[in-house]
Order: structure tokens, then C-alpha cells, then sequence
């Protein structure tokens, strides 16, 4: 198969998709792989490091789409990203249709075979090529809360972990999964008092047991969330449901519950926002404020530091990666129930409940599409 990575033109995406290593596995597998230019330099990795690995470099992003049948990214395709996609290409990368109904509008159009790594999910529940950026992001989350509740940030004043005799900040996190609780462990490790939210009483018990005693649970529900507002100074959005949009558990009007200078992150912005106010930012201009409170709202946030998320991100992407070169994209999703989540959208039908479900679009099952059932 022929594979094609293309430099990421999102605002300030400085990851790319595959690094040299994941490179040199490929080709042991027998397939080609196309780089564009100095896709890899923002994350650390020279074209000349991809040349070595066994790479082919192209000069140009349409190149790469014209020659590929297999488009590894990171991050959704943007815009001017929309026509250089082909009928029957597959595109193996983050795609959160459900927050965003442009994209998913000119990815039906396509016809391509849109496989969303944030719906690959095995029997456990869990999102294995969600996880490393979850993890990414919810540590980034308490480091760029604690340096915007700085004050010429725009911040309360307030230093996270204290200093003797005085209080450190509370830091309030809305979902006990895997963004929460690395939120969690950073900001107990930086001496903060911390709260953790989640509707589920056994997550609860386990991240009660785990977390060091400056970390309490409580369950999540309108009267407990509105009843912290007032008390806490850093408040991390770190809810998820699998390829659907985010709830809202703070709306507008819990704003004025809240100190002036209080900080927002909400770390599920790429997928709608668990906080009404919040909409996506960039790492250019990364935040705003409403009524006096700070919203930090950056969709991309481990594109901050892509030589880490980069390694992460190819460590989980690879082994999928290489069976869909191996046996193909139908094939590998009949074969293996974890590809199988990720299809999003196949030729012009949404195959994914939680996109159609957004959109109010037609839905056709997956199985139908793998079995080659035609819709009428």
C-alpha cells in the first residue's frame, strides 16, 4: 500500500503523524511511504532522518494526497485539506466529526473512508489512540492553568501549590478519566487541593484509593458542580463521550458563581466543550475572557509540545497503521472490532451513531457497509 503522510497546516500543529522509526517498521511490511517536506521538523525529525528510515519526500501536500491510498494525519483535514481528499482514500486520524459539521459535511462529500482514532475502542471501553493525548493534555492542562492564574496572565494571583501559611489553590476537575486523573496527579504532585467529579460511584472508589490525600471525589451532578464554583480557582473540562459531542456541566450562567479571575481549561473543546462558553483557541491566541473569567480553550494542546506527543501518538497509531496497510481497510475492520469502532464515515455514509446523531444525518450501520450491503 501506498501511505502518505502531509505536514500538518492546523494553527501551530507542530506533531506529525509517523516519526523515522514508525517509518522503518512500515517498510518491513513491504508498503511505500510518502513525507512531505519537513513534516517532521516541528516534532524533532529531519528529512534526512526520514530519507534514512526508507521514506519517499515530496515537495508539496497535494502531491502527497494524489499519490497515497492511505493518508495518516494527526489532526482533522482543514479546509483548503477538503478537495485534495479522493473517492475511496482512506484517512487514518483525529477527526471529532460531532463538534464540527463542516468537516463532516465534506468528508460525506468526499467519499473517502474516514477511520477516526478516537473511536478505535477495545472491549474494555477504553480509546487506545485517544489515551497518550489524553494523557498529554491533562498534564498540560494544570501547567498552563497554573501559569495563566498568574496575574499579568490575566489570572487571580494565585500560586498553585501555596507556600507555608498560605493555602494553595483548589483546582476542580469535571471527569475521573484518563485527562482527569493525569490532571489530577499534576496537580497533587504541585501541592494544589483537589477535586475530582465523575458520575460513575466505582470510578470514584478507585481514584480514591490511588490519589494522594490532597485529591477528594465527588460525584458529579448541577448542585455539587455550582455548589464548588465560588470556591475554586482553576477548573479543568475533562469530560468525553466516544465520537459524540460533550455535555455542558457549566453554562453560561455558573459564570457568575465564580471568582473574577478564575481559570477555565477545557480540554474536551475539540469535541464540543463540556463548558458552554468555551470555544476552540489557538496556541497564537490562546485565551479569552467572559464576565471575568479566564478561558483557556487551545483544541490542539499537545501540539505544544510535539516531540513528546508525536513519539506517544505513534506508539498507539502504528500497529493499526500497519494492519490496514497489510490487509487493507475492509479486511482489517472485519477482522478486528477496535478498527472497526473507527470508521466514522465510508464512501458518503455515516457509519458512526454519535455523528449521524449530531447532525440529524442519515444512518447506516457499520456491519451493513463491511458486508457490502447496498442502502436504497
Amino acid at each position: 500500500m501506498i501511505i502518505g503522510v502531509p505536514k500538518e497546516i492546523k494553527n501551530n500543529e507542530n506533531r506529525v503523524a509517523l516519526t523515522p522509526a514508525g517509518v522503518k517498521e512500515i517498510k518491513k511490511h513491504g508498503h511505500q511511504v510518502f513525507i512531505q517536506k519537513t513534516a517532521g521538523v516541528g516534532s524533532g525529525f529531519s528529512d534526512d532522518d526520514y530519507s534514512q528510515s526508507g521514506a519517499e519526500l515530496l515537495n508539496t501536500i497535494e502531491e502527497v494526497y494524489s499519490s497515497a491510498e492511505m493518508i495518516i494525519k494527526v489532526k482533522e483535514p482543514i479546509a483548503q485539506e477538503y478537495g485534495l481528499i479522493k473517492e475511496n482514500q482512506l484517512v487514518f486520524t483525529y477527526f471529532h466529526f460531532a463538534s464540527y459539521e463542516p468537516l463532516t459535511k465534506a468528508m460525506i462529500a468526499s467519499k473517502a473512508i474516514c477511520l477516526a482514532y478516537e473511536t478505535v475502542e477495545k472491549t474494555d471501553r477504553s480509546l487506545p489512540l485517544l489515551v497518550p493525548m489524553s494523557e498529554v493534555a491533562g498534564r498540560m492542562a494544570i501547567q498552563e492553568g497554573a501559569k495563566y492564574l498568574e496575574k499579568p496572565s490575566g489570572g487571580r494571583g494565585i500560586l498553585l501549590g501555596g507556600v507555608p501559611g498560605v493555602r494553595p489553590a483548589k483546582v476542580m476537575i469535571l471527569g475521573g478519566g484518563v485527562v482527569g486523573t493525569n490532571a489530577a496527579k499534576m496537580a497533587a504532585g504541585l501541592g494544589a487541593d483537589v477535586t475530582i467529579l465523575d458520575l460513575s460511584l466505582s470510578r470514584l472508589r478507585y481514584l480514591d484509593d490511588v490519589m494522594p490525600a490532597n485529591v477528594n471525589t465527588f460525584m458529579s451532578n448541577e448542585y455539587n458542580i455550582r455548589e464548588l464554583l465560588s470556591t475554586h480557582d482553576l477548573i479543568i473540562g475533562a469530560v468525553l463521550i466516544p465520537g459524540a459531542k460533550a455535555p455542558h456541566l457549566i453554562t453560561r450562567d455558573m459564570l457568575k458563581e465564580m471568582n473574577p479571575g478564575t481559570v477555565l481549561v477545557d480540554v474536551a473543546v475539540d469535541q464540543g466543550g463540556c463548558i458552554e462558553t468555551c470555544k476552540p483557541t489557538t496556541h497564537e491566541d490562546p485565551t479569552y475572557e467572559i464576565d471575568g473569567i479566564l478561558h483557556y480553550c487551545v483544541a490542539n494542546m499537545p501540539g505544544a509540545v510535539p516531540y513528546t506527543s508525536t513519539l506517544a501518538l505513534t506508539n498507539a497509531t502504528l500497529p493499526y497503521a500497519i494492519q490496514l496497510a497489510n490487509k487493507g481497510w475492509k479486511k482489517a475492520c472485519k477482522e478486528n472490532n477496535e478498527l472497526k469502532q473507527g470508521l466514522n464515515i465510508v464512501n458518503g455514509d455515516v457509519v458512526y451513531k454519535g455523528v449521524s446523531d449530531a447532525f440529524d444525518l442519515p444512518y447506516v450501520p457499520v456491519e451493513d457497509v463491511l458486508s457490502g450491503v447496498q442502502m436504497v
